[in-house]
């Protein structure tokens, strides 16, 4: 649920990110889990370039984090963005993707 505490700004950030279908598509990965940058690539048959401006425009609104594992970034779904938008992130529909192994080797 957003609450007073978000600005209109804030608010029209996330919007802003929810509003793109590519950007749904990696929400729906990652709500199975953190996921490398590669396995993203690949779930998605997408260069690099253009899903790293996705994942900033997630970064940026605050539905996803990051964190460096040597040369491999990984994400997931900010704990702050589940709780507050949840219901939301949650009806998205499921990704039809499942892990093949170990990743980035």
């Amino acid at each position: 649920m957003i609450t007073a505490a978000h600005s209109l700004d804030e608010t029209a950030l996330v919007f802003h990110a929810l509003s793109d279908p590519t950007r749904l598509r990696i929400i729906a990965l990652l709500r199975r889990g953190e996921r490398c940058v590669c396995e993203l690539t690949e779930a998605l048959d997408a260069a690099q370039s253009r899903l790293s401006f996705h994942l900033k425009t997630l970064k940026d609104a605050g539905i996803v984090a990051d964190r460096r594992d040597g040369r491999w970034v990984h994400y997931r779904l900010h704990p702050d963005a589940l709780e507050t938008y949840g219901d939301i992130l949650g009806a998205l529909p499921s990704a039809g993707w499942t892990r093949k192994g170990e990743c980035c080797a």
